[in-house]
């Protein structure tokens, strides 16, 4: 069967395989037996969701599992990822699993499993829990069967941490802001957070339904917010996406900053600060060769990596640095949080805007973006494109064409069924031309 995961976690269309009911509970069974070593001391799991129909299916299921193996549940409902990553290490958990798909549409879900540090699973632990599906568990004696139940102040606990991270004496008194929360899982904390600490909110995608999660809102469609943003006179719009571990910013005027010109300005903060250690930023191969240049000037280092912010977590954790993200806006700030966090770095933004008095468009253009165009073509299952003859071939022609003025990265999505084509080249012509001839290709190998 090989192992499940991808770059985040278990992910696909819901009642389809993997995200079944029956996967969800084997999954379930796995990770409770991997993490309770111990059958003589007590052992608990935290599970968060979004907001998708679909939830209520993988929680029940997920549940079941885990109490077979003698797992307490503690049942946190909708809630943002970040919060799982903090609940599981503040509630003394074993282990913590948000139920998401995160960006991708209502018909898809997902499971993401955190250990007891708050952190996502390394490739190691899934590995070894894939391969306990595989080969089934035992369950715990009929006495030793696990509880279940519905804790009431998870979010509270979240939103009063959340406010702590901003910095002490600051306020948010006079400014106005739009917050998108997709139809998701930060539609309750979100606004909550920016009222108490004393913004006029303006919210957007805070009516989910089950299915409208993600859908013409949040960061993956940040168009009905900047319309807020323009029709309000808001300062700043906040778009973030369905599970909330991520942010786009949009300026007073509903003009779009990306993870990239986030990171940016931190990094270039910290810095002067003194409070980025390194003095690095970790990114993912995705970041913009703009970025690169300008964190070069600044004497600050730049690790790039694999895409998924998981591998941006295990850099920064191994070289012990505390900023990193990717283009896509997690923004991980292992100070604060130990995954990206959409609302702790839209305060990070915020809190820029109070103390240096400068608008939201004064702080959002840091560098000048080198032009980059990204096709995603979609394969079948069983197909494998890249090792196509014609494919590599368009490949190796389109790097000899980049070399010196430009990159070229080609990778297979970690979620979905998708060959990305990304190019980065200052000669427009050029850059359209290298990504069509290498999407062509790809298109015409998955024919």
């Amino acid at each position: 069967m090989g192992s499940l995961f991808g770059t985040d976690g278990v992910r696909g269309k819901a009642n389809s395989y993997p995200m079944t009911a029956d996967m969800a509970l084997r999954l379930g069974a796995a990770a409770g037996r991997y993490f309770r070593q111990d059958r003589s001391a007590q052992h608990r799991v935290v599970i968060g969701k979004d907001t998708r129909l679909s939830g209520y299916m993988l929680e029940n299921a997920l549940t079941a599992g885990l109490t077979s193996t003698g797992m307490n549940v503690l049942l946190l409902g909708p809630i943002p990822t970040p919060a799982v990553g903090m609940l599981t290490h503040s509630m003394r958990a074993d282990l913590g699993v948000m139920i998401s798909a995160s960006h991708n549409p209502a018909h898809d879900n997902g499971i993401k499993f955190f250990g007891p540090d708050g952190y996502k699973l390394s490739d190691e632990a899934e590995a070894e829990i894939s391969a306990l599906v595989e080969h089934g568990v035992e369950p715990a004696a009929a006495e030793n069967i696990g509880r279940a139940k519905r804790i009431d102040d998870g979010l509270g606990r979240y939103v009063e941490y959340a406010k702590t991270t901003f910095p002490d004496g600051l306020r948010l008194d006079g400014l106005k802001v739009v917050i998108d929360c997709a139809n998701g899982a930060a539609y309750k904390v979100a606004p909550e957070v920016l009222w108490e600490l004393g913004a006029e909110v303006i919210p957007v995608g805070v009516s989910p339904n089950g299915h409208n999660i993600n859908d013409k809102c949040g960061s993956t469609h940040t168009a009905t917010a900047a319309e807020q943003v323009v029709a309000h006179g808001a300062d700043i719009g906040i778009c973030l996406d369905g599970d909330a571990d991520r942010v786009l910013i949009l300026d007073e005027t509903g003009t779009l900053a990306d993870g990239d010109q986030l990171m940016a300005l931190f990094a270039a903060r910290w810095a002067d600060e003194g409070r980025l250690h390194g003095p690095a930023l970790v990114a993912t191969v995705m970041s913009n060769l703009g970025l690169e240049r300008f964190l070069a000037e600044r004497a600050i280092l730049l690790h790039r990596t694999p895409v998924g912010d998981r591998h941006v977590v295990e850099a920064m954790r191994k070289g012990k640095l505390n900023l990193g993200g990717e283009q896509s806006g997690h923004i991980v700030m292992t100070d604060y949080a130990t995954t990206g966090d959409g609302l702790i770095a839209g305060l990070q933004f915020l809190a820029e805007m109070v103390l240096t008095g400068r608008k939201a468009s004064d702080l959002m253009q840091n560098f000048e973006p080198v032009p980059q165009k990204l096709v995603n073509v979609r394969f079948a299952a069983g197909q494998l494109p890249l090792d196509d003859v014609s494919v590599q071939a368009a490949i190796a022609a389109a790097e000899t064409e980049l070399e010196g003025s430009g990159r070229l990265l080609i990778r297979k999505s970690g979620t979905e069924p998708l060959i990305r084509v990304m190019a980065e080249c200052e000669d427009a012509d050029l850059l359209e031309k290298v990504v069509g001839d290498v999407a062509g290709a790809v298109e015409i190998a998955t024919s």
